[in-house]
């Protein structure tokens, strides 16, 4: 990784107990200087060691995508470029792009959401020009990229169920004039109130379980779900979260999904529109979960939306080794 191997060595080595200390450290100071190679072949075990990446997650990748999914596993292993989504209340991509060039953080403009921008080297975005005046947010391309999908219209009532930490709900509140952003967790709501207050934008903020809202139903116009996830499309940022779920943990995430989106679905208008997005990519949190709704919803029907690659689609993903951004599932659905 990028941490020098004393500074790994030394970092582990005082995790464990004194007595253990010295054999630790003489087994990972060998293994430093002469490191096993990597294994060859294309089985999901030596892929899984190549990349980093689970072996239940490198089967997954296999079956949804073939022989990239060694390519997919690699990119989302690979630490991601800081990224900017420009607030519209605030600001352009232009004149965004100008005052960080005068600094010298060099930007390049995103390919799906043209309002992102792409910091060419590291630097901490908190403290770039225009972070305090709220002209961007720290958000990465696939998830501005979902907004673009919900589409919301100004004047337009729009919930975000699931709003922690915030970013979307902000490009929402500013494109429609305003978002009800709720979110279960009482620390996450207070996120969202911190990002559209230094964003400038106007958000009302609702704790509520969202798998049973406390809001009106069939009074909003659009209503967008970025459920609770195994979320290992946004490895590039959490690393952890290439090994930290489990596979028999999708049923249950599935379950919470499921339940969110019928709810959602009962706040909707007719001809409402429901997007559903996670940052993730198993079948069992992403197109399982849109067939069981369309079963159990009859209401809905998909509504498709210009896909990443220009074409019309009613569901669509997002891969680094392709997008160069997190990896998104997204789908859209419309009341009938």
């Amino acid at each position: 990784t990028r941490i020098p191997d004393h500074a790994a060595v030394t970092e582990t080595v005082g995790l464990v107990g004194r007595a253990e200390r010295g054999f630790v450290n003489a087994v990972l100071r060998r293994l430093a200087a002469s490191p096993p190679g990597e294994p060859a072949g294309t089985t999901i075990a030596a892929q899984s060691v190549r990349t980093g990446v689970a072996p239940w997650a490198i089967r997954e990748l296999r079956a949804l995508l073939g022989p990239e999914a060694e390519a997919a596993a690699a990119a989302l292993a690979a630490p991601a470029p800081p990224s900017l989504r420009v607030n519209p209340c605030r600001a352009t991509a232009e004149a965004l792009a100008a005052r960080l060039s005068e600094v010298g953080a060099g930007t390049t403009a995103g390919t799906l959401h043209l309002g992102t921008l792409r910091l060419d080297a590291p630097a901490d975005p908190t403290r770039l020009p225009g972070f305090r005046e709220g002209a961007f947010a720290i958000q990465d391309e696939a998830s501005a990229w979902v907004v673009d999908v919900l589409d919301p219209q100004p004047g337009e009532r729009v919930a975000d169920l699931c709003a922690g930490p915030g970013g979307k709900a902000a490009d929402i509140g500013c494109r429609a004039g305003g978002v009800v952003a709720a979110d279960r967790s009482p620390a996450r709501a207070a996120l969202v109130r911190k990002a559209a207050r230094r964003l400038g934008v106007p958000v009302t903020v609702v704790v509520q379980d969202a798998a049973r809202p406390a809001l009106r139903p069939g009074t909003f116009d659009r209503v967008l779900v970025d459920a609770p996830c195994s979320g290992i499309g946004s490895a590039r940022r959490r690393p952890e979260l290439l090994w930290r779920p489990r596979r028999e943990d999708l049923a249950g995430l599935a379950r919470l999904q499921l339940g969110i989106l019928r709810a959602a679905a009962g706040l909707l208008r007719p001809g409402g529109v429901l997007v559903y997005s996670v940052c993730t990519f198993p079948a069992a949190e992403t197109d399982r979960v849109c067939d069981a709704l369309l079963v159990e919803e009859p209401t809905l029907a998909p509504r498709p939306f210009t896909g990443p690659e220009g074409t019309p689609v009613a569901r669509a993903r997002l891969w680094p080794h392709r997008h160069g951004t997190d990896g998104m599932f997204v789908a859209r659905f419309e009341k009938a």
